[in-house]
């Protein structure tokens, strides 16, 4: 109120200013006009002496134009012309008006005992020569009372308006502060209080005024929930004297483990990707196992991630040395990037990594694509991420690095040049073919060097340990101990060891959300795809050709031949994210898959269904879950797979230990979930049997198969994955011979092939 009243003070102050000058210049202008009718005959008679033909002029000016009375002042002499209501006291008063305008026009108000008068005081002359001066006298009532009057109507105006203004700003107050503010508190309230069987709503009731603070509370209240479910998850397990890993105690595990060592993961895609869009900054995770099972250690240690910059607005929040900490809510962990020119990216993933080792460790029948310069980009970032790594690492004692993937085979052995101290260990995540067939690549030696610079290399299965055992056995000369799974090579020890990856149970807010029977949630999600359909089969896979996607819809379309029954009743959704869409060989796969879908649909489906609803674009994990929980059945149909989370996704989902998997045996997963329909993807018949098999088994086969899938996908989780690798490597042995790592060709950018 006491601003809104004060600004409005000194607004009225201004305008009453404004108007009081409009009115005098208003009254001076007519005054004006008045002296100037009667100039002219004033001067006249002035220069003939005849006062009283002057004085009946003034009379008769003075009663024609309004004004209150007139008096002639002789610049000659003392003579004064007046008209008959001045009085002496007015003449004299008037003279003074005169004398203090010296010479010129002049208007000033004056106030007698009975009335404010205007005194206008104009010069008469003739030829240049000045006779004397003319006062008009006109009633200043107007003028003199016009600030008080104005200033009446201003106050009361100011009052309206502070009340008005004030009424408005405690109802907007009100409807967009405190009636927003009060439901912030209820919600918040009702979190802490925790009502039985509510969650609450991912984010607070209120609008964006209080956005920032939303999103603050959101994650706040997020992560309260988290620990909340991951305590009642601890609380049963220790009742039921069970020992499942969770992320906090991963968490405790690895800081034991690394006893104070610095930990650096190094990975080709980061965990946090920076866009900009709509001219701001956007924060985006991918869906990645990695991140799930990796973030945990890092924030357990306060590491650091080495990883390739992929996003466009990625510069613009590193520090001076390419490093930020993450995540930006509550940052425990640096993210340091590296870049890459345009020409390293396509030589490097999309050339070496992806058309060469990619189908070479896959086999897929596709062939693999090796070339010179993409080579040459391949060992410029290995050396890229080597020279990183080595000023991360500056400064720590016997640092542990756990090095992601194929992207790196020449890594470990450029960081072991440098530190030899570092405990270096490489998961490769994708299969590791026999010697015969990894003998195709022209670099197959410097591979295989590089990679047993690492003390530790893990697999998936037993049966890629084996692999890459007999194929450094057969392409190096070294010492491969069968027994105890070790590679001797220039006086360095490596351990390869299978360390099966897994998944984490699905967030348990996502879970909540999920409560319906799934008979109802398949029925909303067909209605939602537009699809009248009785069963709901998925697939959940990137468009890739070792997928074994066409495979899987033979198949499909093989089960509606031999059961025709089915035909109206059965849908099979297939998601699949667009995936190296730069690639030729990926466009190809990419048509075939939507060519094949069209022929199929288009021989059996009808105006309200259709067997395959294939959606091409990427999907939220949160997505994911409602596809995977209304589905009677998932088909994994991998032609080749170090894993495929895929299937234990699927399997961790299903809370309600229903649905059927059917899953390839050339998934490294089918090692593991042995109640899941293992089938041969090339084998039409035989997944058509599958899917057969699938949705006419009784209620409790079906429930026993995925009870004991889920009670081992839960069992053996992500963080035992990643607590069971970290241990091996800090535990690792440290013998050191005299004989040296052999130094490799200093860490510089190599010359790329014209």
């Amino acid at each position: 109120m006491v601003g809104v009243t004060v600004v409005s003070l000194v607004t009225a102050r201004r305008d009453v200013t404004v108007r009081v000058a409009e009115i005098r210049r208003v009254e001076t202008e007519r005054a004006g006009r008045e002296a100037a009718r009667i100039l002219p005959d004033a001067a006249r008679m002035m220069e003939s002496r005849d006062a009283s033909t002057l004085r009946a002029l003034l009379e008769r000016a003075v009663g024609r134009g309004g004004a209150a009375g007139a008096i002639v002042f002789d610049a000659g002499s003392d003579r004064v012309i007046a008209t008959d209501n001045i009085t002496p006291s007015l003449i004299d008063r008037t003279r003074e008006v005169v004398h203090g305008a010296e010479g010129r026009p002049h208007t000033e108000y004056l106030s007698t005992a009975d009335a404010d008068l205007q005194i206008t005081t104009h010069l008469i002359t003739r030829d240049g020569g000045t006779l004397g001066t003319l006062a008009l006298i006109s009633d200043g009532n107007r003028v003199v009372h016009a600030p008080w009057s104005l200033w009446r109507s201003e106050l009361v105006g100011v009052l309206w308006q502070v009340i008005t203004i004030v009424a408005l700003t405690v109802v907007l107050v009100r409807w967009s502060v405190l009636a927003p503010l009060a439901q912030l508190t209820r919600w918040m309230r009702d979190q802490r209080a925790s009502v039985a069987g509510a969650v609450g709503p991912q984010a607070p009731p209120a609008g964006n005024l209080f956005k920032p603070i939303a999103q603050e509370v959101a994650h706040l209240v997020s992560s309260l929930e988290v620990a909340r479910a991951s305590a009642r998850e601890e609380a049963r397990l220790r009742d039921a004297a069970a020992s499942r890993w969770t992320a906090e105690r991963l968490h405790a595990h690895v800081q034991k483990a690394l006893a104070g060592r610095s930990l650096f993961v190094i990975s080709n895609r980061e965990p946090y990707i920076h866009q900009r869009s709509n001219g701001s900054i956007e924060t985006l995770v991918p869906a990645s196992g990695l991140v799930t099972a990796l973030e945990p250690i890092l924030r357990a240690c306060d590491g650091t991630w080495i990883a390739h910059g992929s996003g466009n607005a990625d510069r613009e929040v590193v520090d001076a040395n390419d490093r930020l900490r993450v995540p930006v809510n509550e940052p425990e962990y640096t993210l340091r990037r590296v870049w890459l020119a345009p020409e390293e990216e396509e030589g490097y993933y999309y050339g070496f990594s992806n058309e060469g080792l990619w189908p070479l460790c896959h086999i897929a029948h596709t062939r693999p694509v090796f070339r010179a310069s993409d080579w040459a980009h391949y060992q410029v970032a290995n050396r890229k991420f080597a020279r990183a790594a080595l000023d991360e690492l500056s400064g720590a004692t016997s640092p542990i690095v756990l090095i992601q993937d194929y992207h790196f085979a020449l890594l470990p052995a450029l960081l072991k040049a440098e530190r030899p101290d570092a405990q270096v260990a490489v998961f490769w995540h994708i299969p590791w073919p026999n010697p015969e067939a990894f003998g195709i690549c022209p670099w197959q030696s410097d591979l295989l060097d590089g990679l047993l610079g690492a003390d530790l290399i893990g697999f998936h299965t037993q049966a890629h340990c084996n692999n890459f055992l007999e194929t450094v056995d057969r392409g190096l000369e070294s010492q491969v101990d069968w027994e105890n799974f070790t590679v001797r090579r220039n006086g360095h020890l490596t351990s390869v060891k299978p360390f099966p990856i897994s998944v984490a149970r699905p967030d348990p807010l996502e879970f909540a959300e999920a409560r319906k029977p799934q008979s109802v949630q398949r029925a909303d999600l067909l209605t939602s795809l537009g699809v009248s359909a009785q069963h709901l089969g998925v697939g959940v896979d990137r468009m890739d050709y070792t997928k074994g996607i066409v495979e899987r819809f033979l198949g499909i379309e093989r089960f509606l031949e031999r059961w025709p029954e089915f035909v109206g009743r059965f849908t099979f959704a297939q998601i699949a994210a667009p995936s190296r869409s730069r690639i030729q060989r990926y466009r190809d796969f990419e048509m075939a898959v939507e060519e094949e879908a069209r022929r199929i649909n288009d021989r059996f489906q009808t105006s309200t269904w259709k067997p395959i609803l294939l959606r091409r674009r990427h999907h939220g994990h949160e997505e994911i879950l409602k596809f995977y929980r209304a589905a009677d059945l998932c088909l994994v149909t991998s032609l080749h797979d170090g894993m495929n989370l895929v299937a234990k996704e699927f399997v961790a989902s299903r809370d309600d230990e229903d649905g059927v998997l059917i899953l390839s045996r050339f998934a490294g997963a089918s090692g593991e979930l042995h109640d899941a329909i293992v089938v041969n993807p090339y084998d039409t018949d035989e997944l058509a049997t599958a899917i057969h098999q699938a949705l006419t088994m009784s209620d409790l086969e079906r429930n026993d198969r995925m009870g004991r899938m889920h009670h081992s996908v839960l069992e053996n989780n992500v963080y035992r994955w990643a607590g069971t690798l970290i241990s091996t490597l800090a535990r690792s042995s440290k013998e050191r011979l005299d004989v040296r790592v052999p130094r490799h060709e200093p860490i510089a950018e190599v010359e790329l092939a014209n």
